[in-house]
Formats: C-alpha cells, sequence, structure tokens
C-alpha cells in the first residue's frame, strides 16, 4: 500500500494557492478614478482602472437550490497592444483525492463535497438572483478581486455515503487596499467570507489581520483547514517571514471555526 492511503486527511491544495487568469495573477485596479491617454483616445477607468470600474457578467452558476442562481460580474479589461476590450470565464477547480475514494464518496469531481470552486481572471463580484422572489443583488457593495467562489454544487454529491447539501456560499478575496499603494491587488491581504443562501449575514472565517495562503479538506471531519499569514508587521501586506497560522472550518457550518495551529 502506498505511503499515502495511511494518512486520514484528504489534502487538497488547489483551490487558494493555484495560478489563474490570463497572465497567472489578477491585475486588480486602482482605488481612485484615474484616466489615461492612449495614441490620443483617452481611457477613463480602463487602462489604468478605478473604483467605478467597467464591468460585465459572464455565466450563470446553478446551485443546489433551483431558486438561487449566481452570475459571475468580470472587469471589462483594456489591450492596449491590440486596441480592444476583453474579460475573464468563469472556471472550475476539481478535485477528487485517492484518500477519500471510496463507493460512499461521489463528489462528481467537484472541489470538495457539497462544493464547486470558482475562479477567473478580474472576477470583482458576484450577482445573486432569488427567481422565486425576483430579487437580485450583489454580494459585494464596491468591486473586490475575488480568487475563489465557493458554492453549493448542482451535483447529488455524498460522503460516506450520506447526502451532502451546503446552505452558504464562501469567498476568498481581496477586498481593500490594506498596503496603501492606491490599487487592490494580490499584493494586499487575502479575506475569506461566508454568506447565507440569500446573500446576506456576510461574515469573516479568518481573522482580518491575516491573508489566506492556501487550504486542505479533512473528509474524516468535513473540515476545511486554511493555512493564513498574519500581518505582524501590520504593514498589509504578506511578507515570507511572518508566521503562518491555521484555522479549522467546520463546512456542515463554516460559522462554527477556530485556531487549529498558532
Amino acid at each position: 500500500m502506498r505511503i499515502i492511503h495511511i494518512l486520514l486527511i484528504c489534502i487538497t491544495i488547489i483551490a487558494f494557492s493555484s495560478c489563474s487568469g490570463k497572465k497567472c495573477y489578477d491585475k486588480g485596479f486602482s482605488v481612485s478614478p484615474e484616466t489615461e491617454t492612449t495614441e490620443g483616445k483617452e481611457i477613463n477607468g480602463i487602462a489604468q482602472d478605478s473604483i467605478s470600474i467597467k464591468t460585465r457578467p459572464s455565466s450563470v452558476l446553478l446551485t443546489s437550490y433551483p431558486e438561487y442562481r449566481l452570475t459571475t460580474i468580470y472587469k471589462l479589461n483594456y489591450d492596449k497592444k491590440n486596441d480592444s476590450y476583453y474579460t475573464g470565464s468563469s472556471s472550475f477547480y476539481s478535485n477528487y483525492s485517492d484518500l477519500c475514494n471510496s463507493d460512499g464518496n461521489q463528489w462528481n469531481y467537484n472541489f470538495m463535497p457539497g462544493l464547486q470552486a470558482v475562479y477567473g481572471f478580474n472576477l470583482v463580484n458576484i450577482s445573486l438572483k432569488n427567481i422565486k422572489t425576483q430579487t437580485q443583488k450583489l454580494l459585494f457593495e464596491k468591486p473586490v478581486l475575488i480568487k475563489t467562489l465557493y458554492v453549493p454544487s448542482f451535483t447529488k454529491d455524498t460522503l460516506f455515503n450520506i447526502p451532502v447539501k451546503r446552505n452558504y456560499y464562501m469567498i476568498s478575496a481581496y477586498n481593500e487596499d490594506s498596503n496603501k499603494d492606491g490599487f487592490i491587488n494580490q499584493k494586499d491581504l487575502r479575506r475569506f467570507y461566508v454568506f447565507d443562501l440569500e446573500g446576506e449575514n456576510k461574515e469573516i472565517l479568518v481573522p482580518l489581520n491575516y491573508s489566506v495562503v492556501s487550504s486542505e479538506y479533512d473528509c474524516a471531519n468535513d473540515f476545511m483547514y486554511v493555512f493564513a499569514q498574519l500581518d505582524e508587521n501590520k504593514n498589509g501586506e504578506r511578507d515570507e517571514t511572518e508566521k503562518v497560522h491555521v484555522f479549522w472550518i467546520d463546512l456542515k457550518n463554516p460559522r462554527n471555526n477556530g485556531r487549529q495551529y498558532e
């Protein structure tokens, strides 16, 4: 038997740490309006971007609840070289660990049982539509730079023969110019939030003075372990020598969480 099979934890380190997007990073955007003139044309809030950036919807995400549908909102980017505009598009992380591969576990290749993990280049907001009530709202009041969106999976997943159905959304995102350089991008602190099905009751899952780095999944307890770097010098960004702590999140109810290691 391979050594890996004697481990007790299903390890998944993709969604928080993988490279994604057009150039393997998200450009982000300025937090104050700026203009740029290129070849006699003034591009307002696109070429150098602004907090009132131009956006476009990309795709509609199905959830396990027919009345709830999410629309991914992407920043409209300007390509000076080709004098054209483009947006990112939604992709999905997939994983099915050998450690949890059994007849009773059917994840349908979702990132974790009951959760799809969505990412894309310059994904800046999520629109939530309740089809029954015909109400619509944005999960964030202002544009943020979303790294990973976790959505209740449309497929019927099981964990040890038990059906898994999540009733929340989770988002890791750069939502503040924490290092005060004038931009919201991957140099800032990365936060992690949970929302209820209506997109309300937003709650931070990792303290604000940390930046999320990576994650692992524990199939035996249905926990997510989140590795996060403490902003020890309070400069609003990650430094390689700063301490990394580990937090546990109960995926049956993410509001039940705590510290695993410090």
